[in-house]
């Protein structure tokens, strides 16, 4: 082992002692061939070297007077280049140090002296080698004031780039403030710069200084813009970084405090379990996007807090609402008519409309749902005609009654900033059937009031609206609910107390009082069944005389509908 560590110590060799002898520069030179470098002069840089031929140059190099002819290839690819494969200015450099390694590799220390053009090319010896010219620098005039400020504006840069993040070692920065000569500090400048090898070329090949200093100040401010941004880009990712560790960081506290305090799991189930639920859910965008929004509030909230329950309210209602949820329509005209007949004795009008609707329906399926007004006095079947509808569409029924009300709230729902908000009466309804297309009545619209707190019939208008009603917002909600496949059937004993505006969107449909044959009817179709039964009684028990009947219409009840009847 200490034969090997001696032998590998006599393959280094220590050549820096010529630096300080005068340098003669032969005629004839052999040449180490580069790959993607441009050796400038004054620059010491490692080379490592592998081709034989490339090999023996170094050897007769350092048999003789240890310099040698640095060019580089214009394709990296070429193993065996020829004279047009190279660039013809290159650079005589002196070799300080060789190494030869292992991996039968050779590594060398390298220092630049002078630029040099070959005059003759020769590649039949064991080695390539050439006839050089010395490029000599013009004589150096009187500095030029342009010069002077090139020779600082080239200082500056590389101090800039130093202190952008580059590379550049402390000897270079020394050296480039003590440097005079404009050419030599191009060299230096370029020498520092990532440029590729062509730019790197033409540098070497500008005899002029002043000229190749101008060309090298350029590209180092080129260099300097994409420090620049790759110091802003690098800040931005940085700043990022440290954001996202800080919220993992807290967020990773937080469980642990949680955890200790037995708290924060059952908030977490809840959070995964909304997450899941939204997956699935076909919403629009906007309610997507809220939706969102307050599950990332509920896990940034302390569980016990009063804003947790708010917030978990009203995600419970968003989730429960029917969205995309509809029933199938009845279409079939014959059974509708079964129904519509089966519960109510006459109207016939009102029967003819509602199969046209389902006419119109089973023709088009994008055909908006009819707001329909009920007019008529009490007890003429207004409230039951619009169940039978619903039974006869086979859709969910709804009904609300609106006599006295006088708050807007009721319709629209209240903001969540107040204590104990709920939605309006019209998606509270929605909620319960579970269904977006329901048979929607609503009783007494006559009968509205209005006051300081607003006017809950200036509401409806949007509600009954078939132009709007497709973006409904309640104030609770905050988002879009589409209200177009609703059917909604509004009843009113009197037209006149009903403003303009909502009367306007209302189709009027008149249910006259009945004459006394249709009062007898519906006694006997209807009225008679339903009390026999509800008095638990049997038709063998009692009886009621056509005769009887038709006394207790003229001479007991006499009014319009069947109530008191």
């Amino acid at each position: 082992m200490a034969e090997k560590n001696r032998n590998k110590k006599d393959h280094i060799e220590d050549l820096s002692d010529i630096k300080d002898k005068k340098i003669q520069i032969p005629k004839k030179l052999p040449i180490l061939m580069l790959r993607d470098i441009v050796v400038f002069p004054y620059m010491v840089i490692p080379l490592f070297v592998g081709r034989d031929k490339s090999k023996k140059a170094i050897d007769h190099s350092l048999a003789s007077h240890r310099m040698i002819l640095l060019l580089t290839q214009k394709n990296v690819e070429t193993e065996e280049p020829k004279r047009e494969d190279i660039y013809e200015v290159g650079t005589v450099a002196l070799i300080m140090r060789m190494l030869k390694l292992p991996d039968a590799r050779v590594r060398i220390l390298a220092q630049g002296l002078v630029r040099a053009k070959i005059t003759s090319f020769e590649d039949d010896k064991p080695y390539y080698s050439a006839g050089v010219k010395v490029i000599n620098e013009p004589e150096e005039a009187a500095k030029s004031i342009e010069i002077e400020a090139l020779v600082r504006n080239a200082r500056s840069g590389l101090e800039k780039a130093s202190s952008l993040g580059k590379d550049i070692p402390p000897e270079v920065m020394i050296l480039a403030s003590n440097i005079e000569e404009p050419g030599r500090l191009a060299d230096l400048t370029a020498a520092n710069l990532e440029l590729k090898v062509n730019e790197a070329q033409r540098i070497l090949e500008i005899v002029d200084p002043a000229t190749r200093l101008k060309r090298v100040y350029e590209l180092l401010t080129r260099e300097l813009e994409l420090l620049d941004v790759q110091s802003k880009i690098s800040s931005e990712a940085k700043g990022e970084m440290d954001k996202l560790q800080k919220q993992y960081f807290l967020k990773q506290q937080m469980k642990a405090i949680q955890k200790e305090l037995g708290e924060g799991s059952e908030i977490q189930d809840e959070i995964k379990s909304y997450q899941d639920i939204l997956k699935k859910l076909k919403v629009s965008p906007e309610v997507k996007e809220e939706l969102e929004k307050q599950i990332k509030r509920l896990s940034q909230m302390h569980p016990e807090s009063a804003e947790t329950a708010v917030v978990r309210n009203y995600l419970d209602w968003m989730f429960a609402l029917p969205w995309n949820k509809s029933t199938v329509d009845n279409l079939e005209l014959k059974s509708a008519k079964v129904i519509l007949d089966e519960d109510h004795y006459g109207l016939d009008k009102l029967k003819e409309r509602i199969l046209e609707y389902l006419g119109v329906r089973k023709l088009s399926k994008k055909t908006k749902g009819p707001i329909l007004c009920f007019v008529g006095p009490p007890g003429v079947g207004k409230t039951s005609l619009g169940r039978s509808i619903a039974r006869a569409l086979g859709r969910k029924f709804i009904r609300i009654s609106l006599g006295g009300v006088r708050d807007e709230a009721e319709i629209r729902g209240h903001r969540r900033t107040y204590v104990g908000a709920l939605p309006g009466k019209i998606v509270q309804g929605l909620r319960r059937v579970g269904s977006n297309n329901p048979v929607f009545m609503m009783d007494e619209v006559d009968k509205i009031g209005a006051d300081f707190r607003g006017d809950p019939s200036s509401a409806l208008l949007e509600v009954l609206d078939p132009e709007q009603n497709n973006t409904f917002r309640d104030h609770y909600l905050g988002v879009p609910f589409d209200l177009s496949k609703v059917m909604f059937i509004t009843t009113a004993n009197l037209l006149d107390p009903i403003q303009p505006a909502f009367r306007d969107r209302m189709e009027v449909l008149r249910l006259p009082g009945y004459t006394e044959e249709e009062k007898l009817q519906i006694a006997f179709r209807h009225l008679v069944p339903k009390q026999i039964e509800e008095n638990a009684l049997d038709e063998s028990l009692i009886s009621f005389t056509p005769g009887a009947i038709k006394k207790m219409i003229s001479l007991y009840t006499r009014e319009a509908g069947v109530r008191n009847l």
